[in-house]
């Protein structure tokens, strides 16, 4: 959906990139490491990533090197640090100062406010440490630009996920969490990422590699971007806002909204199964050795039943 975008922006994009240098904190996940990629396209000096998950770094270096265009970025590093961390302060305090700061580290799940524990993690994780951060970049006198994904759960939020992304938000553009920072500040929400990292659509993909039967919720219809749109609408709004606007991709409901059943079949029709519905688990997981012989894959649909999150509109099952 953004090529055009992309390519019409290009000049500009290049201007605040090529042989700038980049610090990519919690980009090792789906949208983070696909918006290191787009960014590489354009030839910084350097890109430099930080992220807790060891494994998911490890796979992105994984990545890069076996792409098909060389990723012309000669200064890569890659850390394995909290970004809330004494470690992550001093790591800023040793390094010359970036031109460009992109924050993807999150507690993202609706499901991870289970119990007041997750929560308060949510809350450290997605409110403290952005402000913490804030504060140690203005220490290390980053004069750049500053940019943070949000959600668009963040709009009238109906879970605490979605209210502490919207909190985050007010945290970025304060004054007085932002003293010090002269550069534009910026940030993006937008839609489901389809199969990113623990996302259902991706669990499609892990239950069929397990050969698992699949489960999908009825009548829940979703907004979708790819995870190289995710990239894209990254790149764009960390680089091309005005300072403290958040930008937000024009979906149609008409064109883009998706009702996940149905693209459970789509997936399946890709692999070359038909769904088959089953009550139980147990019923299909029994069914499961002849029925993928006959070109079925068994499949359970359950009620809508996550606290907080917002059905689009309601749509018949499966088709």
């Amino acid at each position: 959906m953004f090529e055009v975008d992309l390519s019409r922006r290009a000049a500009d994009i290049s201007e605040r990139v090529k042989n700038r240098r980049i610090l990519a904190i919690g980009a090792a996940g789906s949208i983070g490491s696909n918006t290191v990629l787009v960014l590489s396209g354009f030839a910084p000096a350097c890109i430099h990533v930080i992220d807790q998950n060891e494994n998911a770094l490890a796979e992105l270096v994984r990545q890069i090197r076996s792409a098909a265009h060389p990723f012309a970025v000669e200064d890569f590093k890659t850390l394995p640090l909290d970004y809330g961390s004494t470690a992550l302060r001093y790591f800023l305090a040793s390094e010359k100062p970036y031109d460009l700061v992109l924050n993807f580290a999150a507690i993202k799940h609706v499901r991870s406010e289970k119990d007041p524990f997750s929560t308060l993690q949510m809350f450290d994780t997605n409110i403290l440490k952005q402000a913490r951060l804030l504060g140690w970049l203005a220490d290390a006198n980053f004069k750049g630009r500053y940019f943070s994904v949000s959600t668009d759960k963040a709009a009238n939020p109906a879970s605490m996920m979605g209210a502490s992304k919207r909190i985050m938000e007010h945290i970025m553009f304060s004054d007085a969490t932002t003293k010090g920072l002269t550069g534009p500040i910026t940030a993006a929400r937008f839609a489901n990422v389809a199969f990113s990292n623990g996302s259902l659509l991706e669990s499609f993909v892990n239950r069929m590699q397990r050969r698992e039967p699949i489960s999908c919720p009825r009548d829940i219809s979703r907004f979708f971007v790819s995870l190289k749109e995710s990239g894209q609408i990254c790149c764009l709004a960390a680089t091309l806002l005005d300072d403290r606007y958040i930008c937000v991709p024009k979906l149609e409901p008409a064109k883009h909204l998706r009702l996940l059943t149905d693209i459970l079949t789509e997936f399946l029709d890709a692999y070359g199964f038909e769904p088959e519905i089953h009550e139980t688990v147990a019923a299909a997981h029994a069914a499961l050795p002849s029925s993928t012989e006959n070109g079925r894959w068994p499949v359970i649909l359950t009620p809508p039943d996550t606290a907080g999150e917002k059905p689009s509109r309601r749509i018949r099952g499966c088709r």
